[in-house]
């Protein structure tokens, strides 16, 4: 893996983490938080999609728009297990 892809890959989990963060209301966790949501949201979206059967595209928007969902599921677990 190149230097450019890493730098695409913190830049889409900051914006996906930042994005989560939005429309999770309550959650916000600084970019160093939120680019570990962001990418940690888009394994958790790698794993459920294909076995969904869901494809959202190829391209950086169809990315960051799959990393905000893994990251909108993971901040959603966490608010659970804080509550529980």
């Amino acid at each position: 893996m190149g230097i450019e892809s890493i730098i695409v890959f913190i830049i889409v989990g900051a914006i996906a983490g930042w994005l989560a963060g939005l429309l999770v209301s309550g959650f916000g966790f600084g970019l160093i938080g939120n680019i570990v949501v962001g990418i940690i949201g888009a394994f958790i979206a790698g794993f459920i999609f294909p076995a969904l059967g869901v494809s959202l595209g190829t391209g950086i928007i169809a990315a960051i728009l799959h990393a905000t969902i893994g990251a909108v599921i993971l901040l959603m677990l966490i608010r659970i297990v804080k509550r529980a």
